[in-house]
């Protein structure tokens, strides 16, 4: 079964299979030793059969040294150098199972989360499965029940993964970024896939989880959310107490690593570790391949290397007859863009980092225009596409084409290709294909000279819009202070009938005081002349 996008929907894993795979269970800690002892016992009552789990309990420098259990089934490690990144990583080293499960030594499964886990693993082996975790601040027993609800509820949910997988249809639509829900609580990946994408990178200070998720994401991996995979979480997470502080952290160092997060990438010309798009151009000639690059770095999309592919190697500069040498070309290639920080040169295109999500394949002499890039950038992503293929030219020799590839859709289908079955075909099945008419989005066999019109036609073009954009701003101010002119008009119409209104309550007010006062007078002789009659003389 290939499953299309992230729709692992498609799957429906059996409820009867026969376990066969071995799962790795990885469980770093620091401190806390009451709580691992309940992760462990949580650990030695699962469903899944116990000869087919591996328990690794990896100490990172706990004083006192963390201990396991009288009768644990499981192995004690221990890595010095600080930070979860390096535990795990020291884990994975020692790690057997055809599954690697990370669990942190705070959370409890419930006896079935495993099992529930592997029954998925054993429908596909490219899957990331991760738990249902609720935090806890129950207090801590001495041993667990084996109706987990009695002792930790009432439980929060995590409503991250919650609110996620409920605006997502459960990641199962073309949502762009499912490896968010790898996180290192409670999750489950095939083992090849984390052969594949590598192990932790300890050089970031926080977001690991998440990084690591992107890169497994770029090896083909599909993303499954299983509510029947339960755990509790023994207190808050860090996230939950810190939100923000930890936000500011892990997004200074992502943002490098993850060109997927596209708002935190918002300067519109700086370089990036990992960039969005890698262009591949195989240096021939040197003006055709000049046309090519120069294009590509002029366009809209700045967040872009360019892998300029030729014997870079072999070269050795004549300089007794430089004219005369037969690689002349690619001299001059390497001379112009030698110190250019966005062209690399490279023997094969096989040195394309594959954490860059997308390379564009262009032939020399081809000058995408300014937002050609942009617009099939475009197409990939509200489509889900794993190729694009833009037609350039069509001759007896046969079809020339530019190819946008998603990295992730490729790698995806070397896995899942038969033998022999061209992998664009299998492409196809996991996220599909498209050709395009390249003159329609914008390629052109151009020489170099045109480039400079080019630019100087978008610095025009970009002053012309600049200057329509102020006249706009201009016209909505005077519109704004029309209206306030208006409303300032309104305001003193209505201060002269307030005036009004205060006068005439003035002048009934005197009256009424005229008349309360003759009122007085009148009671006053009233209750006289009623004395005189009654008084004797």
């Amino acid at each position: 079964m290939r499953i299309r996008g992230n729709d692992y929907r498609t799957l429906q894993p059996a409820e009867d299979y026969t376990p066969t795979l071995t799962v790795s269970v990885v469980v770093p800690a620091y401190g806390g030793q009451d709580k691992l002892d309940l992760v462990l016992e949580a650990l030695a009552a699962q469903t899944y059969p116990a000869s087919l789990i591996e328990i690794i309990v990896v100490d990172n420098g706990s004083s006192p040294p963390l201990r396991l259990p009288e009768g644990a089934d499981a192995r004690l490690i221990v890595c010095e150098t600080p930070g979860r990144a390096n535990a795990r990583n020291a884990g994975l080293a020692e790690a057997a199972g055809d599954v690697i499960h990370w669990l942190d030594s705070d959370v409890v499964l419930a006896p079935d989360a495993i099992e529930a886990h592997m029954r998925w693993h054993h429908a596909a082996p490219y899957l990331v499965v991760t738990s249902y975790i609720r935090f806890t601040e129950a207090p801590l027993p001495d041993h667990l029940d084996r109706d987990l609800d009695k002792l930790f509820e009432p439980a929060e949910p995590h409503s991250w993964i919650v609110d996620l997988v409920e605006r997502t249809n459960g990641l199962t639509g073309n949502t762009q970024r499912p490896f968010s829900l790898h996180v290192g609580g409670a999750t489950s990946v095939n083992a090849r896939l984390i052969k594949a994408a590598g192990p932790m990178d300890d050089d970031l200070v926080l977001g690991q989880d998440t990084e690591l998720g992107y890169r497994l994401a770029q090896a083909g991996a599909v993303f499954v959310p299983e509510p029947r995979a339960r755990a509790y979480h023994l207190g808050p997470t860090m996230r939950m107490r810190d939100k923000a502080p930890i936000d500011r952290v892990s997004h200074a160092f992502v943002a490098d690593r993850i060109p997927a997060y596209r708002w935190l990438r918002s300067h519109p010309g700086r370089q990036w570790k990992v960039p969005y798009v890698a262009a591949v151009v195989q240096a021939t000639a040197y003006e055709q391949t000049r046309v090519t690059v120069d294009a590509l770095l002029g366009g809209t999309v700045a967040d872009v290397s360019v892998v300029l592919t030729g014997p870079w190697d072999s070269l050795a500069r004549d300089r007794r007859a430089p004219l005369r040498d037969p690689a002349l070309d690619l001299v001059l290639i390497r001379g112009h863009y030698e110190h250019e920080g966005r062209v690399r040169l490279a023997v094969s295109d096989d040195a394309v980092d594959p954490a860059i999500p997308f390379v564009l394949r262009l032939p020399p002499g081809w000058a995408p225009g300014e937002d050609t890039l942009a617009r099939l950038l475009e197409l990939a992503k509200d489509e889900g596409l794993g190729l694009v293929s833009a037609l350039l030219e069509e001759s007896a020799d046969g079809v020339l084409a530019a190819r946008l590839e998603r990295t992730a859709s490729f790698a995806r289908a070397s896995i899942v290709a038969r033998p022999g079955e061209p992998v664009e075909d299998a492409v196809d099945d996991v996220s599909g294909v498209v050709w395009v008419d390249g003159e329609t989005y914008g390629f052109t066999a151009e020489p170099v000279e045109i480039l400079g019109r080019r630019t100087a036609y978008r610095a025009r073009t970009e002053a012309q819009s600049e200057a329509a954009r102020l006249a706009k701003e201009v016209e909505r101010l005077r519109g704004q202070v029309t209206r306030w002119r208006d409303e300032a008009g309104r305001w003193r119409k209505s201060a002269v009938e307030l005036r009004r209104e205060v006068s005439t309550l003035r002048r009934q007010l005197a009256a009424a005081s005229r008349v309360q006062k003759s009122l007085r007078t009148l009671l006053s002789a009233s209750v006289k002349r009623a004395l005189r009659r009654k008084l004797p003389d």
